[in-house]
C-alpha cells in the first residue's frame, strides 16, 4: 500500500483553508457587533415634544450625530461585509469545484441492480450486459474511444466476481474492492509553489507574522481592553483618580471638582493644542460661575484645568466662538455623566449621606445644564436668569421650585413672565406645557412592615413600604382611594410575589383568577395579565443635553444622627401605569430590622437624577417591639395523657407505681375536656386581641 501526497495545483482545497480562517475571525466580531445590548435601547422611547432650541441648539445637533456614526461602527461594518462576502464566495466554490474526494467502490451501483438480487439474477443481468458493453460487441458513441470501452468492461467484469466469485468477494468484503488494499491520497490544501524553494520562506513569514504578532496583538488588545473599564463605562485609571479623590464633605461644586479628574485619557495626548484654549475658557466663564470657582481653577493646570473650565462653561450655558471649544464641552459634558456614575458608585461604598446626595444632584445639574446652586426654574424653555430672578424677588429669597412656580395663579405667572423684556405669549404657554410633563413624584404614605405580621420585631425581615403616584407641577389630582394606601400581603400561592418578582396579588384576586377566565375584550385592562410589556418611559426633556437620557428616581434611607446611609438605594426606572391616571403605586425597600426594641429614627431620601427642585426628604420612624410569648397556662391535649387501667400500658404503669384512669372514668373524663375547651377558647381569644398591633411610622417632610 502506497500514499500519495497531492497538491493543491487547481484550487479545489484552498476554500477550505480561506473559509476556516475568516470563519474564526468573523464569529466573535460577528456576536460582539450585533449581541444584544445590556443597556436599555432609547431611540423607540416617547419624548417630551418642544419646539425650543437652546443657542448652540446647531452644536449639539453635531454631536449627536457625531456620536451616533461613533456607534455604528463603520470600520468594524465594512470588515464584516468584506468578510462575509469572500466567504459566500468560498462557499460557493466549494459547492461547484470538483474536489478531489474519495469514491466508495460499489459493485450493485456499477452494475445498476438492487442489493437484494439474488446470485442467479446476477448473472442473468450480467449476460444482457456483456451483450451490450462487451469491446467485441459495443457501439461506440459520439467521443468515446475502445479504450474507454474497455475500462468499462473491466469495471463490469470485476463488480460481477466481486458479486459470484468466492475469493475476489472475500477481498470485496475485507478491503472494500476486488484487488484487495488500495493506495491512498493526502490533498494538501496549498498550491505546491507555497513550499517551493524560492517562496517558502515568504509564506513561513508571512504565517509567522499573522499567526505570531497579529493575531495575539488583536486578542490581547480586545481582552486588556475590556479589563481597561469598569461596569460603569469608565477606564480604571480614572476610576481610581476618582476614589482618591472622595471627600466625605463633598457637596455639587466639589463634585465638579473631582469629576474634572476624568480628563486625562481625553487631553494628554493633545497638550500641545490646549496652548492658549485655558485663557479663551477662563474669560468667557468668569461673570457666569459661582464664587470661588476661578480660585480654584487658577489652582489646577494642564488637562484637569481645561476639564474643569469646560465642565464650567457647559453648566453655565456658556457658548465660544471657536467651534472645537464648543464640541469638547459637549464631550466633556457627556462623559462626565459616566464619570459621575462611578463616583456615586465610590460614595455608597464609603456610605456618606451628603456625599452621595452630591452626586446625585450634580447629575440633574448635568443633565440640564444648570450650575450647582442654580435656579430650577432654568429646566424650563426660553427661561433666562434675568427672568428667574425677577421671579424669584417675589416674595421669596431662595430659589423657587417648579411646583412652587405653578401653584401661582395663571394671571400672576403671566404677570411675572410675560412682557417686552421677557416672554411671549406663545413662549410662555410652551413653558407651562413643559412645566405640566415633568414628572413629579408625590409620596402619599410611607410605612414599615413585616410581611405576615402585625408588628416588627428585632432581627425580622422588613420593608419600607412607600405609596406614591406621579402629580405633575400645577395639576390638581384626584383624591387617592384610602384602599391604595393600605398594603394587603400576597396571597399564600403567589409565589412569584412572595419573592418578590412581580407586584403581589390580593387573595381576593388570586381567586378571581383561579375560578373565572377573562374575556377576550378584557385582556388589556385587566391587572392579572402580567405578560403584556409596560409602556416605555418618556425621555427627560433636556434641550442642552448631548444625548437621550432617561430620568431615574434613587431612594434610601440613612441615619439621621449618624448621617450615614444604612439601606442601600432603590432605584426607580419607570412607573407601571401611564402618569395621567394618577394611580398610587407601591415601592418596597426591604432591609433586616435592629436587634433590640425601640425606636429607630431614619431619614428617607427620594432624588431624581434627571429634573432639579423635584427631590423628596421625610423623617420616619421605626418601631421595634419584643415579640409577644402566648401568655396562659398549656392545653391539657399538649400534656401527656394517663394510660387506662385496664390496657397493656396501664398495666405496665401500675407496675412501675405510676398514675393510671380508672375505667370507670371515661364519660366524666370527656365532659371535664369539653369544658376545658371552652375555657381555653376564651383564653386565646382575648390574647389574640389583645396583641393587636401595628407598626406606626411618623412621616414628617422636610
Amino acid at each position: 500500500m502506497s500514499t500519495d501526497y497531492n497538491y493543491d495545483e487547481q484550487g479545489q482545497f484552498f476554500p477550505y483553508f480561506v473559509a476556516t480562517m475568516l470563519l474564526l475571525a468573523l464569529i466573535p466580531v460577528t456576536y460582539s457587533t450585533f449581541a444584544p445590548s445590556k443597556q436599555t435601547g432609547l431611540q423607540n422611547n416617547p419624548r417630551i415634544e418642544s419646539s425650543f432650541k437652546p443657542a448652540d441648539y446647531d452644536h449639539i445637533e453635531q454631536h449627536k450625530r457625531k456620536k451616533r456614526k461613533e456607534s455604528r461602527r463603520i470600520k468594524r461594518m465594512i470588515f464584516l461585509a468584506t468578510g462575509w462576502s469572500l466567504m459566500a464566495y468560498m462557499i460557493y466554490l466549494i459547492a461547484t469545484s470538483s474536489a478531489l474526494t474519495p469514491k466508495i467502490w460499489d459493485p450493485y451501483t456499477i452494475l445498476g441492480i438492487s442489493m437484494s438480487a439474488s446470485e442467479r439474477a446476477i448473472k442473468s443481468h450480467y449476460r444482457r450486459l456483456s451483450i451490450k458493453f462487451h469491446p467485441d460487441k459495443v457501439k461506440l458513441k459520439g467521443n468515446e474511444t475502445m479504450e474507454d470501452a474497455n475500462e468499462r468492461w473491466v469495471e463490469i467484469t470485476k463488480a460481477y466476481k466481486a458479486l459470484t466469485d468466492e475469493e475476489i468477494r472475500r477481498n470485496y468484503q475485507e478491503y472494500g474492492h476486488p484487488d484487495g488494499k488500495q493506495s491512498y491520497s493526502i490533498g494538501i490544501a496549498l498550491p505546491q509553489w507555497t513550499i517551493a524553494d524560492g517562496s517558502k520562506y515568504w509564506v513561513l513569514a508571512f504565517y509567522g507574522v499573522m499567526f505570531g504578532i497579529v493575531l495575539p496583538y488583536y486578542v490581547g488588545k480586545w481582552w486588556y481592553g475590556t479589563k481597561r473599564y469598569t461596569k460603569d463605562g469608565v477606564l480604571m485609571e480614572t476610576a481610581g483618580r476618582l476614589f482618591k479623590s472622595y471627600e466625605e464633605d463633598c457637596d455639587e461644586k466639589k463634585a465638579v471638582e473631582i469629576l474634572s479628574a476624568g480628563g486625562l485619557e481625553k487631553f494628554r495626548k493633545d497638550e500641545k493644542s490646549m496652548e492658549g484654549k485655558e485663557h479663551v475658557i477662563e474669560s468667557a466663564i468668569k461673570d457666569k460661575v459661582p464664587y470661588g470657582v476661578m480660585s480654584t481653577l487658577e489652582k489646577l493646570d494642564g488637562w484637569k484645568r481645561k476639564t474643569y473650565g469646560l465642565l464650567w462653561a457647559y453648566l453655565t450655558r456658556t457658548k465660544f466662538e471657536d467651534p472645537k471649544l464648543d464640541a469638547e464641552k459637549l464631550d466633556v459634558a457627556q462623559d462626565a455623566v459616566l464619570w459621575n456614575n462611578s463616583l456615586l458608585a465610590i460614595n455608597l461604598a464609603f456610605a456618606a449621606t451628603k456625599p452621595i446626595l452630591a452626586s446625585m444632584r450634580i447629575n440633574q445639574n448635568l443633565v440640564q445644564a444648570i450650575p450647582p446652586g442654580g435656579s430650577p426654574l432654568l429646566q424650563l424653555p426660553y427661561f433666562t436668569e434675568a427672568l428667574c430672578e425677577k421671579i424669584e424677588e417675589f416674595g421669596a429669597k431662595d430659589h423657587w421650585s417648579i411646583q412652587r412656580f405653578m401653584a401661582l395663579p395663571d394671571a400672576k405667572r403671566r404677570q411675572l413672565c410675560v412682557g417686552p423684556d421677557a416672554l411671549t405669549d406663545a413662549q410662555y404657554a410652551e413653558a407651562i406645557a413643559i412645566a405640566q410633563k415633568i414628572p413629579i413624584i408625590r409620596v402619599e404614605k410611607t410605612f414599615f412592615k413585616v410581611q405576615g405580621e402585625k408588628t416588627v420585631t428585632p432581627h425580622a425581615i422588613c420593608q419600607l413600604v412607600i405609596k406614591a403616584r406621579v402629580v405633575p407641577a400645577g395639576v390638581t389630582p384626584p383624591p387617592v382611594d384610602p384602599k391604595d394606601l393600605e398594603d394587603e400581603d400576597p396571597a399564600e400561592d403567589d409565589v412569584d410575589a412572595l419573592i418578590g418578582r412581580t407586584p403581589a396579588k390580593s387573595k381576593t384576586q388570586t381567586k378571581a383568577t383561579a375560578d373565572a377566565t377573562i374575556p377576550a375584550n378584557e385582556v388589556e385592562k385587566s391587572p392579572l395579565v402580567t405578560g403584556s410589556e409596560p409602556p416605555l418611559p418618556t425621555l427627560a426633556h433636556a434641550p442642552f443635553f448631548p444625548a437621550a437620557t432617561l430620568p431615574k428616581w434613587h431612594v434610601f434611607l440613612a441615619e439621621r444622627r449618624t448621617g450615614k446611609m444604612i439601606i442601600a438605594p432603590m432605584t426607580i426606572l419607570q412607573f407601571p401605569e401611564a402618569t395621567d391616571n394618577f394611580q398610587v403605586q407601591t415601592f418596597k425597600l426591604q432591609f433586616g430590622a435592629p436587634p433590640n426594641a425601640g425606636e429607630v429614627h431614619f431619614q428617607m431620601h427620594l432624588v431624581c437624577d434627571a429634573y432639579l427642585g423635584t427631590d423628596y426628604k421625610a423623617s420616619v420612624v421605626l418601631k421595634v417591639e419584643e415579640p409577644r410569648m402566648f401568655e396562659g397556662r398549656p392545653r391539657e391535649e399538649d400534656e401527656i395523657s394517663e394510660p387506662d387501667e385496664d390496657s397493656l400500658a396501664g398495666l405496665m404503669a401500675t407496675s412501675r407505681g405510676q398514675k393510671v384512669k380508672k375505667a370507670g372514668a371515661h364519660h366524666h373524663h370527656h365532659h371535664d375536656d369539653s369544658e376545658e375547651e371552652e375555657d381555653e377558647s376564651d383564653t386565646e381569644g382575648e390574647v389574640e386581641e389583645g396583641s393587636d398591633t401595628d407598626t406606626d411610622t411618623d412621616t414628617d417632610d422636610e
